[in-house]
């Protein structure tokens, strides 16, 4: 087989055919020959291209590479350029789900124009012959098909040929030339992401995770819940670098499902949903439909040929620590949190006369925990005797006032839930109403109210404490989850 570009290269890759009406085309200051004797304009391949009302798609798309409009406007250069319709570029757009050509990310838009440039020859049709291949700049091979008159690349029509410019040979096409890559990735479940800028740090991750081949399986059948740019820095990840594979590979498969799940056959809210790699959870209320509490489902059901898309706004994080992992973790950190609620739990574990309360939050629950701030539990030091004179208030002056480790178990009791109740799950509790009781896994209630303070007897030790207030949501743990709050409270 001839390579038109004295190459070796094969082409391998998948083609694709974007079939439009073959056109008429009138091109100003253009004057095409038999090889020979051709007339060749003063305009080189870019003006050209802008003086054709037919290739403003294409004018727009180079645009956004000013090096790309240099290089096809030197006059020293020499360039065979295969020019899209706009019909051809509202064909991929069409295909690929994208309104607009701004939509497209500038790493797929520029390797798609350089598989439409050959650099270094001058390739007319009269040269071309059936079979042929030619090496384009991006390193990627088209095919040649001759049948009589007719002329395609890869399989799409040329509907005019051998515009000849300063610098080069046009010849328009009737569709677009896809490289290998992105025409595996076409009719995927990786397709809406790829070929969409707002998706482009997931589209790097899945990359760098190695899951691309897998995630275009053409034989699998996926449900992808897709993180956009904005979906990944609300979940604290503002950058890929330094990432590995072994970092990103359990967090994106935390959001695939191993089957199709369309929005109306999601689980009811509670349910958990089995990913490739564990267990997230849904809550359904009136405003739309949450994974763990702070995730939202912005955009579902968007088809593809091995599943289904659906877009949602935070990046899901799968669980690693317990709940009292997550709080030692946490009093341990250089901006310490959680660090009295700790040293409660530790006192009371440490009791023979008291509850084991960090060997029953290491089990498998799930529990609900409100946990109180440092901050809350130094509001609570400051209300009791400095029993031992020694000028700070902590844990040891509360079990005094309390009279023993017992109480303090039972106010620590007070602010575990049995069951799993994430945020977007409280209006279902709620039920429309102003408030709701909440029971303890140790029995006794308190009131939960729709501006998410919590109303507490305050019976145990009388200290006339505030109502608390939610502060922080949804910590997710392997064994439930943690919401955050500014007062103890107390039975």
């Amino acid at each position: 087989m001839k390579n038109l570009t004295q190459e070796p290269k094969l082409f391998k890759g998948l083609k694709l055919v974007f079939g439009v009406a073959a056109f008429a085309l009138v091109l100003l200051n253009t004057s095409c020959g038999d090889d020979d004797g051709a007339e060749v304009s003063a305009d080189s391949i870019v003006e050209i291209a802008a003086e054709t009302d037919n290739l403003s798609s294409l004018v727009a798309a180079l645009n956004r590479f000013p090096d790309l409009v240099n290089t096809l406007s030197d006059e020293n250069g020499s360039f065979t350029v295969f020019a899209p319709t706009n019909a051809s570029f509202n064909a991929l757009l069409e295909a690929t789900g994208q309104a607009s050509l701004d939509e497209i990310p500038d790493a797929v838009l520029r390797r798609v124009l350089e598989y439409h440039v050959v650099s270094g020859a001058e390739l007319v049709s009269s040269s071309l012959t059936d079979g042929a291949t030619a090496t384009t700049v991006l390193g990627e091979d088209v095919t040649v098909g001759v049948d009589g008159a007719n002329v395609t690349i890869n399989s799409v029509a040329v509907a005019s040929a051998d515009v000849e410019a300063s610098n080069g040979i046009v010849h328009i096409l009737d569709g677009i030339l896809v490289p290998s890559l992105e025409a595996s990735i076409l009719n995927t479940v990786v397709e809406p992401a790829y070929f969409n800028k707002d998706f482009t740090i997931l589209t790097e991750a899945v990359v760098t995770a190695g899951l691309l081949n897998t995630l275009i399986d053409s034989d699998a059948n996926f449900t992808v819940f897709a993180p956009t740019n904005d979906a990944f820095e609300a979940a604290g990840i503002t950058s890929l670098d330094g990432l590995t594979a072994n970092d990103l590979t359990p967090i994106l498969q935390y959001h695939v499902l191993n089957s199709e799940v369309k929005q109306a056959d999601l689980p009811a809210t509670g349910s958990a949903v089995t990913t490739l790699n564990g267990d997230f959870y849904l809550s359904i209320n009136s405003d739309g439909v949450f994974i763990n509490g702070l995730t939202e489902v912005t955009a579902t059901d968007i088809d593809q040929d091995n599943g289904v898309v659906h877009v949602i706004d935070r990046t899901l994080i799968p669980a690693d620590q317990d709940i009292v992992e997550i709080a030692v973790a946490a009093s341990e950190a250089s901006e310490a949190e959680f660090s009295q609620l700790v040293a409660a739990l530790t006192a009371v574990e440490n009791d023979e006369m008291a509850a084991d309360l960090i060997t029953v939050l290491k089990g498998d629950g799930p529990f609900t925990v409100f946990a109180p701030t440092d901050a809350a539990f130094q509001a609570l030091y400051d209300k009791v005797p400095d029993s031992d004179d020694d000028g700070d208030n902590d844990i040891t002056d509360l079990v005094a006032a309390a009279g023993g480790l017992d109480v303090i178990a039972t106010v620590l009791q007070y602010h575990v839930y049995s069951g799993r109740v994430f945020s977007a799950d409280i209006p279902n509790i709620l039920d429309g109403n102003a408030s709701a009781e909440i029971t303890a896994v140790a029995g006794g209630s308190w009131t939960l109210n729709s501006d998410l303070t919590i109303t507490d007897t305050d019976g145990a030790l009388s200290l006339g404490t505030s109502n608390a207030a939610i502060v922080g949501t949804d910590i997710l743990a392997t064994n439930g989850v943690i919401h955050t709050i500014d007062q103890v409270i107390l039975p």
